[in-house]
């Protein structure tokens, strides 16, 4: 074949493939079987091989990348992802409306309403026409770049359509990656016919497979996705968000079928009747529905509150419940040596995935809700996700149900069980109970702490009852021929469970402090630490009135941090992780910095970013952000709608200054 006839059969493959995709993913109506696809792909390939092109990014070919991510890289959002905020109730929906008339001075408004799938967001990335990067939510201002795994989804296209309408020369473009529940049930029978744990529902799957750090194992997992708004866009311009969605499907992108213009909030509330109706026989999960303002000048003047725009709302669906039988009431110890008491019952489906244990949190909790063993209970899904029992049917008791009790001595070590005043959880107090440890451990080794990759319950455990470690010091001591010598461990996942153990030597400081686990430090404190302290040692060192006298660390807070860190056992897991190399990175300096040392409080809704991004420009210039006005505010930032803190600043005659003024402040 000469080249004028190969270029003509790649373009022709190109656009059949194409074609075929849309069919299989887009409309479920393939028109040809895998072999034949197989067989068309295989074609191009070896042509592109031999005639490569300026296209050929955009080609179908190019939807699997080669090798895998040692980490994915930071992806900052050109325009925030914001969060939602949820009505449970139709009482809210309502309410909803009625503050958005108020505040746009409006007698009824246009939504467009569609299905809240339950998967994955992302932000994808299109210029001239080409797919150019995406991520992944994250905090919403910075994701995590996962564009090699978002090629390998056939129902996202690689290059735009401009037939019907011309795309934009930049677009940011927002969807949902799912997993449909019929190819989710067949991944899940593969994995047990693998030896695999199974995946607990169709959004875990989902996240799952985004995240894997090898786009090949990400092509065998039968992701889709639907595209449902945009972010930022450069070369084109939208009175509607209808328009943006019809825009959005001109250009190629799967839009959910069963979105809808709702002209009133009666439609609305008619249109989240009917989506709940349908949810039994869709072929995906929904948690519910969502509704967005239509006219995009009216979204403009109603902004956003904190994380969440005001011109939408999540409207969710009630938790799906089923009946069932409380078999036993066992015991689990955490991380921090709290026991909490666990139901373990007969299997029972809730909203399509199968329940068989659920937290009763507390002994208090249990004693609130008169659960017992024996009972017949209803369940459902918080949120459609976390079990828990609702409450036990009285009625259906025959007399031989046991009342649950609180053990005196811990269930995995023996040790004695405390419960301080004050406080709901009796806890174990034997630093060294094993269940503790495998606990500690992996939260030592979880994403927002080390992010060690592939340290999970399974193999956690296989060390600690090997005794090849006690602690999590110990991970950075394990040699290949350790774990090469347990089940099921095959020389190429030992090597990557131990790079990625050596990549964890260098944390964030913020990061290795969350990961020790200390009680009351959670990721936020942890940050507040690490930027004051600036290194590990200072921490160790600080007392009780040094910690309380920083902006949002309390005496309770500042009392756990000294107490574990004069812990004889904490001080030799300190020099045990300087043995094995562990160096946390101090943050950088912001000495000279243009907001070094000042300290900001936010009110009210800013109009052109929000509270995340702020928060991430005061601090990336050297300042810091506080949650409440005090006497070391040195600026609050008033919005549209403060609240009581400027109040206070006034009365304690702190600068008060405009989002214009901040935005000059920081350099924007």
């Amino acid at each position: 074949m000469d080249q004028e006839k190969a270029v003509r059969r790649i373009a022709e493959l190109r656009k059949m493939i194409a074609y075929h995709n849309a069919r299989y993913y887009q409309q479920d109506a393939p028109e040809i079987s895998d072999a034949e696809y197989d067989r068309l792909m295989k074609d191009l390939q070896e042509l592109e091989a031999l005639y490569p092109d300026d296209d050929l990014a955009s080609s179908p070919t190019q939807r699997v990348g080669a090798a895998p991510l040692a980490k994915f890289s930071p992806f900052s959002h050109p325009q925030p992802m914001l969060s939602l905020a949820n009505a449970f109730s139709s009482e809210d929906i309502l309410e909803f409306d009625a503050r958005l008339r108020r505040l746009a001075g409006t007698g009824v408004i246009d939504y467009v309403a569609e299905p809240k799938l339950d998967g994955l967001a992302v932000n994808l990335i299109y210029e001239n026409g080409l797919f150019s990067r995406g991520a992944t939510r994250g905090d919403g201002t910075t994701g995590e770049d996962v564009t090699q795994n978002l090629r390998t989804i056939g129902a996202l296209p690689l290059k735009l359509h401009s037939a019907a309408r011309p795309f934009p020369e930049f677009l940011e473009v927002r969807g949902e990656v799912y997993m449909e529940k019929k190819p989710f049930e067949k991944l899940n029978r593969r994995r047990a016919i693998q030896g695999e744990d199974p995946f607990a529902n169709p959004r875990n799957a989902a996240a799952g497979s985004l995240r894997q750090l090898d786009a090949k194992i990400t092509a065998r997992r039968p992701l889709n996705i639907f595209l449902y708004g945009a972010g930022l866009v450069r070369g084109a311009a939208f009175a509607t968000h209808w328009e943006i969605l019809e825009a959005l499907a001109a250009w190629g992108f799967p839009v959910n079928p069963l979105v809808r213009r709702a002209p009133d909030i009666a439609a609305g509330l008619a249109y989240f009747t009917e989506i709940g109706a349908l949810r039994p026989s869709l072929p995906y999960d929904i948690d519910g529905v969502v509704l967005k303002v239509n006219a995009l000048t009216l979204q403009d003047l109603l902004g956003s509150v904190s994380r969440s725009p005001r011109w939408a709302l999540a409207c969710k669906f009630p938790a799906q419940q089923a009946v069932t039988v409380v078999c036993d009431i066992i015991v689990q110890v955490g991380r921090t040596g709290t026991l909490t008491p666990v139901a373990v019952m007969e299997p029972v489906t809730v909203g399509g995935v199968v329940v068989s244990r659920a937290t009763l949190h507390n002994e208090d909790e249990v004693l609130k809700k008169d659960i017992r063993i024996g009972d017949t209970v209803v369940v459902q899904r918080a949120g459609d996700v976390i079990p828990e029992v609702v409450r036990a049917l009285a009625d259906k008791r025959t007399g031989r149900e046991k009342a649950f009790s609180m053990p005196v001595h811990c269930p995995e070590c023996g040790s004695d069980i405390v419960r301080r005043e004050g406080e709901a959880a009796h806890r174990c107090v034997n630093l060294a109970c094993p269940a503790q440890i495998k606990e500690h451990i992996r939260h030592f080794a979880s994403r927002g702490a080390m992010d060690i990759e592939g340290l999970g319950e399974k193999i956690t455990a296989q060390l600690f009852d090997a005794k090849l470690i006690s602690d999590p010091a110990d991970l950075y001591f394990l040699q290949p021929q350790q774990l090469l010598a347990l089940d099921r461990q095959a020389e190429k996942s030992v090597r990557k469970l131990l790079d990625a153990i050596a990549r964890s030597k260098t944390p964030p400081l913020d990061k290795f402090i969350y990961a020790l686990g200390i009680r009351h430090v959670g990721e936020r404190t942890a940050g507040i630490l690490a930027r004051h302290f600036g290194g590990l040692q200072n921490l160790i060192e600080a007392d009780l009135p040094t910690l309380t006298a920083l902006d949002e660390i309390g005496p309770e807070i500042a009392q756990s941090l000294v107490e574990f860190f004069a812990e004889d056992h904490n001080r030799k897991l300190m020099a045990k992780f300087a043995r094995a190399g562990l160096a946390p990175q101090s943050p950088a300096q912001t000495d000279g910095a243009p907001l070094a040392g000042a300290a900001f409080v936010f009110t009210g809704s800013l109009e052109s970013m929000g509270r995340t991004e702020a928060k991430s420009l005061v601090e990336a210039r050297g300042g810091t952000v506080l949650s409440s006005v005090t006497g070391k505010t040195s600026y609050v930032v008033a919005g549209s709608e403060p609240g009581s803190k400027l109040d206070k600043a006034r009365t304690l005659g702190i600068p008060v200054i405009s989002e214009a003024d901040f935005l000059k402040l920081v350099g924007r």
